[in-house]
């Protein structure tokens, strides 16, 4: 990135903008444990967070809030975090039993092939492919929301800010806690709302389309029905530079520039569903947040063009942007695990067109964010924390972290190779 002007990492806004995906947002955690890591080994302050600015998105609205409740003891949130991702298994998330795939998967085929057939029946027409109940018990349990205005009102959060998309509205809105005189932001089709952030808020933005259901949440008044907040998400940077960002820490779950290359010649088989799903999910979660960060990038070196002194009149300021994305396909990886997911679900994904016996890398992109078991988890927990210790030069470099060499053991985290758990 072309220089900009520097901020003291101990004066500046920091925030960590933490992209959708669903269980692809287990890299995220890797990516946390090898920063809990490199300022322990700088011997930097061990107590308050890092990123008072806590901003995400579906998947990584909950990673963020897992951070921001423990704002007071970065390195305990990160543990807690890292517990929950390691451990993970499918039923947590979605019901992965044969009668509650029954229930909602099986009926929403039936639905697409026999749907003449079955409108008649209001009780036939299923609101989603999952059922994602279980996920609400996970977040009351691990995430005490509860701690966030005491942890404002202490000066140890900034913010928290989650998004999600109104079905009933067409709105992508941005739901924030912060102090009382942080104020609401609105452009074209998106506005955030200051609000108590909830576990339902949670489970709003976390709701992937059609895999699972909307969420309903009563906003000033009025009820809507909200989804993904990847959805029409134009601007992932935004929420953090409206809520006082100068420095912003990104960490997506897609790798930058990813290409399926064919052989030559070959001519590649009709996609099945699970490919095209997989397809859309990725276009909706992965290409507006590499979009974003360029944009950021290209106002940043358009700025340093200028002479300070017209710069200084410009109401733009250049971005410290750090960002961190998979140096390995997550679709690929996930392939590998496929026969980890309960014998229902396996059946439900072999019926759109997903294979363990398959060698498309297309075909599982699906899969790979439904994958909620700890042999993926854990890998992309490694794949995270390789890919971060990599580049300690250039992190502790931009935290201010300079202090012990890196090394040491850390019983955060373990081995970095990406292949190990």
């Amino acid at each position: 990135m072309p220089p900009a002007l520097h901020y003291d990492p101990h004066t500046a806004a920091t925030a960590i903008v933490l992209s959708g995906g669903g269980a692809r947002a287990a890299y995220q955690v890797g990516v946390l444990q090898a920063l809990s890591r490199l300022r322990q080994n700088a011997g930097a302050d061990l107590g308050p967070t890092p990123f008072p600015i806590a901003v995400g998105t579906s998947a990584g609205a909950i990673n963020a809030a897992g951070l921001a409740c423990g704002a007071d003891h970065f390195d305990l949130a990160v543990q807690r975090l890292s517990r929950v991702w390691r451990n993970f298994s499918t039923s947590q998330v979605y019901r992965a039993d044969a009668f509650g795939v029954m229930r909602s998967g099986a009926r929403w085929l039936s639905l697409l092939t026999l749907g003449w057939a079955l409108t008649r029946w209001h009780h036939a027409k299923p609101r989603s492919l999952l059922d994602n109940a279980p996920l609400l018990d996970l977040l009351q349990a691990e995430l005490p929301l509860e701690k966030i205005p005491h942890l404002l009102h202490s000066g140890k959060l900034s913010a928290l800010a989650i998004t999600a998309s109104s079905y009933s509205t067409g709105e992508h809105i941005t739901f924030y806690e912060a102090g009382p005189h942080v104020p609401g932001w609105s452009r074209t089709q998106r506005r955030a709302i200051q609000d108590r952030i909830s576990h339902q808020h949670l489970m709003a933005s976390s709701s992937i389309p059609f895999i699972f259901a909307p969420a309903e949440l009563q906003i000033r008044g009025q009820y809507n029905y909200l989804g993904d907040g990847a959805m029409r998400q134009t601007a992932p940077l935004a929420p953090a530079i409206h809520l006082g960002a100068q420095r912003i820490v990104v960490v997506g779950v897609g790798r930058s520039h990813e290409v399926l290359h064919l052989p030559q010649g070959e001519h590649p088989p009709f996609p099945s569903l699970a490919q095209v799903a997989g397809h859309a999910l990725s276009t909706i979660f992965l290409d507006a947040l590499s979009v974003d960060v360029e944009r950021a990038q290209r106002i940043n070196h358009t700025l340093s063009l200028i002479p300070e002194a017209e710069r200084a009149r410009s109401p733009l300021r250049p971005l410290d942007l750090l960002v961190f994305t998979p140096s390995q396909s997550l679709d690929a990886m996930a392939l590998e695990h496929l026969q980890e997911l309960p014998t229902p679900v396996r059946a439900l994904l072999g019926a759109m067109g997903v294979s363990v016996h398959s060698q498309n890398v297309g075909s599982a992109a699906l899969a790979s964010y439904l994958l909620f078991e700890p042999g993926y988890t854990r890998a992309l927990i490694a794949l995270g924390r390789a890919d971060t210790m990599a580049r300690r030069d250039e992190v502790c470099a931009f935290f201010g972290w300079h202090g012990r060499s890196p090394g040491g053991a850390n019983p955060l985290d373990g081995p970095t190779s990406p292949v190990s758990a």
